[in-house]
């Protein structure tokens, strides 16, 4: 349940630029952290990614091959209200509207039935150390310690004694996580970012990039990702059964990404 004094949530995007949320901004803060990545503007298909920060859609997996997925490194175009991209697999549409002051981006997906596929929205967020994150609790959470590792089963927010839902103070770590909840909130002072996904008879998450000052080896820097996602893996390589999305007889996968922001004195 949201409380507090609503928000209204802005989103500006790039289609130009792999479908990227360039600004996320409620009550006058900007919710997207940035750095500068000169690779960003001149990806093409295939390239490693470019961490320019801001909200990627990284589909059909984030880590694996294609690195952080196929859309995020292509144009889009626009068609009406939708944004659009053609991938090698698959199609991805989405039409990003406001509702009632939160903003609501609905997402197609269509590919041969029995595609497999993990997507997320890539969110890094600008936060202090002092932010937590909460989720429905409890909710099963699995640690992926080190890069390319597999992870470790736990219950949220602390697992194999680290505490996932803090953010600080900044150690020389980061983590990958995935909390196996449709929904997560960000507090950071009086301002609240809400975030949840819902899709119809698919797995469902909200991942976790946790980077305190520990990634990349040396020159390493502070970044916080939130991600809700189909799927419950970062790697549809190493997904189980019930850990990817899966496309339908229909051959259309529809889901749907709500974003909303409060304040609280």
């Amino acid at each position: 349940m949201v409380t507090g004094s609503r928000l209204a949530v802005s989103v500006v995007t790039d289609p130009q630029l792999g479908g990227r949320w360039t600004s996320l901004t409620a009550g006058g803060r900007e919710w997207l952290w940035y750095r500068d990545e000169p690779r960003r503007a001149h990806v093409r298909p295939g390239d490693a990614f470019a961490d320019a920060g801001g909200l990627e859609e990284c589909v059909p997996t984030v880590r694996g091959l294609p690195d952080h997925g196929d859309a995020w490194s292509r144009r889009w175009r626009r068609d009406g209200d939708w944004d659009v991209v053609d991938c090698p697999d698959f199609r991805l549409t989405r039409r990003i509207r406001d509702d009632a002051g939160s903003a609501v981006a609905d997402y197609t997906l269509t590919a041969e039935p029995g595609y497999r596929f993990v997507w997320a929205a890539h969110a890094l967020l600008d936060l202090s150390p002092a932010g937590r994150i909460r989720v429905g609790e409890p909710a099963v959470a699995r640690l992926y310690p080190d890069e390319g590792a597999g992870w470790i089963t736990g219950t949220w927010p602390r697992v194999d004694g680290i505490p996932l839902d803090r953010l600080g103070p900044d150690d020389g770590t980061a983590v990958g996580a995935v909390a196996l909840t449709p929904r997560a909130s960000v507090h950071d002072g009086t301002d609240r970012l809400h975030l949840s996904v819902e899709a119809d008879g698919q797995p469902v998450a909200v991942a976790l990039w946790r980077n305190l000052g520990g990634f990349p080896q040396g020159a390493p820097y502070r970044s916080i990702g939130v991600e809700p996602m189909l799927g419950r893996v970062f790697d549809r390589a190493a997904a189980g059964h019930g850990d990817t999305a899966v496309v339908p007889a229909s051959g259309v996968v529809t889901w749907r990404l709500t974003v909303a922001a409060t304040r609280h004195d």
